[in-house]
């Protein structure tokens, strides 16, 4: 038997739902699952990243160093910038999606930081740890997989400790690699001028 032709929009309303559906899945299948070992360093992590403070830290201990290291301190922090912009400005402002639901009767109460009052979509968090590890990444390759692992383990850390669903925090970390493919492109158009200008200046 063949299918009947869905009714124009209705089949992207329904992906819309079903993928809405997996994502409240899979946050209820990381709140019920016991992890004890990870839940005081996950929520420790989800604090320390609140307003970007792990990334300003290692910026500033890469801008001690000259050179490639303090470049692409900077480069971080503007990306940092433009991701937090985007995602609470822009995106939370527009989505509105309210925070998951989190039962006064949970199994695992010790692994959950306060619930912000801001809205769930993007993750703010994700978006500013992503940015600043795909905008220093490129500019001093040594911190690639360190910052790409922290960025991560901050993203989890939002699921885990119950302020955001999974859908959130891919959301950011899209948002949070444009910032920095933004600031980049942006650096990268400033250097050239520069470069530009120095070698077609007139000889003194």
């Amino acid at each position: 038997m063949l299918d009947r032709p869905q009714p124009e929009g209705r089949a992207p309303r329904g992906v819309l739902r079903d993928l809405a559906a997996l994502d409240q899945a899979l946050y209820e299948a990381v709140t019920i699952t016991q992890t004890p070992a990870l839940d005081s360093a996950l929520r420790r992590l989800s604090a320390a990243a609140d307003h970007s403070k792990i990334s300003f830290m290692v910026a500033g201990a890469l801008a001690l160093c000259p050179g490639r290291p303090r470049r692409a301190a900077a480069v971080g922090i503007a990306a940092i910038g433009v991701a937090s912009a985007t995602a609470n400005l822009l995106g939370k402002r527009l989505v509105r999606r309210p925070r998951p639901h989190r039962a006064e009767d949970s199994p695992f109460p010790g692994r959950h930081v306060p619930m912000p009052a801001s809205a769930s979509f993007p993750s703010g968090h994700t978006a500013s740890a992503v940015a600043f590890a795909a905008a220093v990444g490129p500019a001093f390759p040594a911190a690639t997989i360190p910052l790409g692992l922290l960025a991560c383990a901050v993203g989890y850390s939002r699921i885990h400790t119950g302020v955001h669903y999974p859908g959130d925090v891919i959301a950011g970390a899209v948002l949070g690699t444009g910032a920095a493919a933004a600031v980049l492109a942006a650096t990268h158009r400033e250097g050239s001028r520069g470069t530009e200008f120095h070698f077609t200046r007139p000889p003194k």
